[in-house]
């Protein structure tokens, strides 16, 4: 066990730095990245790590690959493609608090189940916000099916619900060899459900709850608050001001594991 942590550690220490390098994460999102990987790398081992990586590793990748898509949105969202410290508690917390769970009672399966969930739904999430502006169709309002622009909250498209569904299949994936005691069919059901009941409380929140603020000199929504893009002072139009990203994609984690753990009853 004490192996496990020094190499944990150790892991967590080269991919935080890594990730800072290459401006995945900023100097505050490392840190958070260490911290949390240090538990989940040095308490669950291979199969934690595995699922934090695969969902780290792809959403990067495919942020990177957006990037270009998506500069004309950036004004829309709250941060860019570096992810700073309450990105990395919002998408990865609970994932700590499930492996310390499972370092108290290793013999009981649901905090493995209910990880997969959380991975699966924010990496989905992740998949349909960074490739769903590929989508040839206009998103719709998720509550009343209005036609949004592209980047707006709430909005969702058939090809963002696919990019989430490819997500969580790639948490499942990596997951099925780690998962001997639980059947495949089970990990199936357990990822693609915590992914996609994740994916569409985030676009309900970000259609009714969240924080979204309006630029009078641009004339347009935004997530960005105090300052737009412009640098013009943005003033709330609807939602919660204490609702931020942060906030949704925590409510999207808690949703893919508290749906995994309910599949984990029903079927096991």
């Amino acid at each position: 066990m004490i192996s496990q942590i020094i190499i944990g550690i150790l892991l967590s220490l080269i991919i935080s730095l890594a990730a800072w390098r290459f401006k995945s994460l900023s100097r505050s999102g490392a840190f958070a990245a260490l911290i949390m990987g240090c538990l989940i790398f040095g308490l669950g081992g291979l199969p934690w790590a595995a699922l934090l990586l695969t969902f780290f590793i792809s959403s990067s990748v495919i942020s990177r690959y957006s990037i270009t898509q998506k500069k004309s949105l950036l004004e829309k969202f709250s941060k860019g493609s570096q992810r700073d410290w309450g990105q990395v508690l919002a998408n990865g917390g609970l994932g700590a608090i499930f492996v310390i769970f499972h370092t108290i009672t290793p013999q009981a399966n649901w905090h493995w189940a209910a990880f997969i969930g959380a991975m699966a739904a924010v990496n989905a999430d992740t998949w349909a916000t960074e490739l769903g502006v590929f989508s040839r169709s206009s998103p719709r309002l998720i509550t009343n099916g209005k036609r949004v622009e592209r980047g707006a909250s709430g909005g969702i498209t058939l090809f963002g619900y696919l990019a989430a569904l490819a997500g969580a299949l790639l948490v499942v994936i990596v997951a099925i060899p780690f998962s001997a005691i639980i059947p495949v069919a089970a990990i199936l059901a357990i990822g693609i459900i915590g992914g996609i009941a994740g994916t569409t409380l985030d676009s309900w929140l970000g259609a009714t709850l969240q924080a979204i603020y309006f630029c009078p000199a641009c004339k347009k929504e935004t997530e960005r608050h105090p300052l737009h893009t412009c640098g013009e002072k943005t003033h709330l139009s609807r939602g919660l001001n204490w609702m931020n990203n942060d906030w949704v994609n925590f409510f999207c984690s808690a949703a893919g594991a508290l749906s995994a753990y309910l599949v984990y009853l029903i079927i096991l």
